[in-house]
């Protein structure tokens, strides 16, 4: 609609099964639009998620508790606008809050198991059809999802310098937790609360640009000066517009260098 009308490209990310195809189904429609494909770790098992989890937008959930199934994905992969495969990782946000209720049973180790598995499960996808991750990390109480996840790509990432290997959305940790994915060429995207939260400000000037990239995640986290509005893929530009006044910097610099970088590691063929 309003991006694709205003030159917008995006990227429809798919979290489980249905919104997946979902995904390739509307970069099947819209010349502008491509896909990522993969099973969210929130989503590997059953859980409840309010709207404070999600930023105080959108509505609450139920997940799902899905198994990732290698074949299934690997079709969808297949398909020439599916750019990334995820979004895939860790997600503690609950950690400790699970392990409380989950008492003697020892429930949330085991949930931890199935997002491992399904993460390291899609790491295999992704050197098998030679697309770069998409990776979701949200560090726990006490806990570094970062951390964990170098881990585990360290160990399951076959070297492969022919395609870029992984982008970090919704970048939240620390510039000790950015070091590690910078010497394994991984690339970093940030969202609108660049435009009101001071937190990574540091981050954003310590990075190289050409590994930097843009987001809004919507519906979630509208920028300045849309907050408290469904945000949506054209608010995108207030994102590159912090990034420049960050870095200090041209922003017709800054918005040319994101595009390039966008276009180098999903391989977009619009231009």
């Amino acid at each position: 609609g309003r991006a694709l009308a205003a030159g917008v490209a995006m990227v429809a990310v798919g979290t489980q099964r249905d919104t997946s195809a979902a995904a390739v189904d509307l970069a099947e429609k819209y010349e502008g639009v491509f896909a990522c494909v993969g099973l969210h770790p929130i989503h590997t098992s059953r859980s409840f998620h309010d709207r404070e989890e999600l930023g105080g937008s959108g509505g609450e959930f139920t997940s799902r508790g899905e198994e990732f199934d290698h074949e299934y994905y690997k079709k969808l992969a297949s398909h020439p606008k599916v750019v990334a495969i995820g979004e895939c990782g860790l997600d503690y946000y609950r950690h400790d809050a699970n392990r409380r209720t989950a008492g003697a049973s020892g429930g949330d180790d085991v949930n931890v198991k199935k997002q491992v598995e399904a993460f390291k499960r899609q790491i295999e996808l992704a050197v098998e059809v030679k697309k770069p991750l998409m990776l979701h990390l949200r560090n726990g109480p006490g806990r570094s999802a970062y951390r964990d996840a170098f881990s585990i790509i360290d160990s399951c990432f076959k070297l492969d310098t022919s395609y870029p290997r992984g982008n970090l959305h919704f970048f939240a940790g620390s510039i000790e937790e950015v070091k590690p994915f910078l010497d394994l060429g991984f690339s970093f995207s940030f969202t609108g609360v660049i435009t009101f939260a001071r937190n990574y400000d540091e981050i954003i000037r310590y990075l190289p640009p050409e590994r930097i990239m843009s987001e809004t995640d919507c519906p979630y986290v509208a920028p300045a000066p849309y907050r408290g509005r469904r945000n949506e893929p054209l608010y995108v530009r207030e994102v590159a517009r912090m990034i420049a006044e960050i870095r200090g910097a041209d922003f017709g610099k800054i918005r040319a260098a994101l595009l390039d970088n966008a276009v180098r590691f999903f391989g977009f063929n619009f231009r």
